[in-house]
């Protein structure tokens, strides 16, 4: 390489080294959304929190006398219902204790029958199998 191929290139990098910086600075600049470290643990027991009382609104649910019946009538022991249900996300988790809310509060109130009881039993249960089954 001759000394004016040099030279042309020591100016071009020296050009480079100034603009770019400040091309790229916008979109460089420090972030004024940041989360501090206290609100993310906050964040983080909040889950916790919530996982915990789902778990809690589904096992209540499996150790009732009339589901455990029918679980037997399924071949389902709760042991084996109760860890699928631990190893569900948070999302399917939520989403079945809303199921079991509801058919509890529907049990309680009188509008459900065992065979209706059964059905939601053997719905759930295969739900839990499916999502186990797909990890």
């Amino acid at each position: 390489m001759t000394a004016p191929d040099r030279f042309v290139r020591s100016i071009l990098m020296a050009f480079l080294a100034l603009i770019v910086p400040f091309t790229l600075a916008p979109t460089l600049k420090a972030q004024t959304h940041v989360v501090s470290s206290d609100q993310l643990k906050q964040q983080v027991r909040a889950v916790a929190k919530t996982r915990e009382a789902n778990l809690q609104k589904v096992d209540e649910f499996l150790v009732m006398p009339r589901v455990q019946k029918n679980l037997e009538t399924l071949h389902i022991s709760t042991e084996k219902a109760t860890a699928a249900v631990a190893t569900l996300n948070d999302a399917d988790l939520a989403q079945l204790a809303a199921r079991t809310e509801k058919a509890k509060s529907d049990f309680a109130a009188g509008t459900l029958s065992d065979r209706d009881l059964l059905f939601i039993i053997a719905g759930i249960a295969a739900l839990i199998l499916i999502i186990v089954a797909v990890r």
